[in-house]
């Protein structure tokens, strides 16, 4: 099994950034959020916030984003529609079919877009549609964790991820590790 992180790997950018500001063309009053949300996704790139204090100092937030948005199923289509085109050439001509996509990406958005890629597996930051809280926050060392519980017979022939530093678990068990950074592919392991 192949394994790929998901944003600035095969997403060009970070598709929850992207998502935020596409809520915030729905809903302008998201907008008030913006100073937080840039603080903490600066953490989070920095590998300054865990899982836990991530849910503890930014979930509440999240949430009520999430909440904003009426018919989420819809607006996923709507974004995919719009952003579809970020993903990167090279995972279409090294794409197998059991690839599996493990992304701290919230599940309602990497749902929709594994569905237009023909992805079957996927783990990723899983909401409640209906309140809006997060039940699993797929981060870091949570994300062994999801591949373990999801997959405990499978290996990582290979991993892909553009933040050695985060994905270290996952690589340290993979057979061949890979950086990506823009469009060029680099074997770290």
């Amino acid at each position: 099994m192949n394994v790929y992180d998901f944003d600035n790997t095969i997403y060009d950018g970070e598709s929850c950034f992207d998502l935020f500001l596409y809520f915030i063309r729905k809903k302008p009053s998201l907008a008030l959020l913006l100073p937080k949300v840039l603080f903490a996704f600066a953490k989070y790139k920095r590998g300054k916030v865990t899982a836990e204090g991530f849910l503890t100092q930014y979930a509440p937030k999240v949430e009520e984003m999430f909440l904003a948005i009426p018919d989420i199923e819809k607006a996923m289509s709507d974004f995919w529609d719009k952003n579809i085109g970020k993903i990167k050439p090279f995972y279409d001509e090294i794409r197998k079919e059991d690839d599996l996509i493990i992304t701290a990406s919230p599940d309602f958005s990497v749902k929709e877009v594994c569905n237009r890629l023909g992805i079957n597996h996927y783990l990723a930051t899983v909401f409640d549609i209906k309140t809006g809280k997060i039940l699993h926050f797929n981060l870091r060392e949570m994300k062994i964790k999801a591949f373990f519980d999801a997959y405990p017979d499978c290996e990582i022939e290979a991993f892909y991820t553009d933040s050695p530093k985060n994905d270290k678990p996952l690589i340290d068990i993979a057979k061949t590790a890979y950086e990506v950074k823009g469009d060029k592919i680099i074997r770290i392991k």
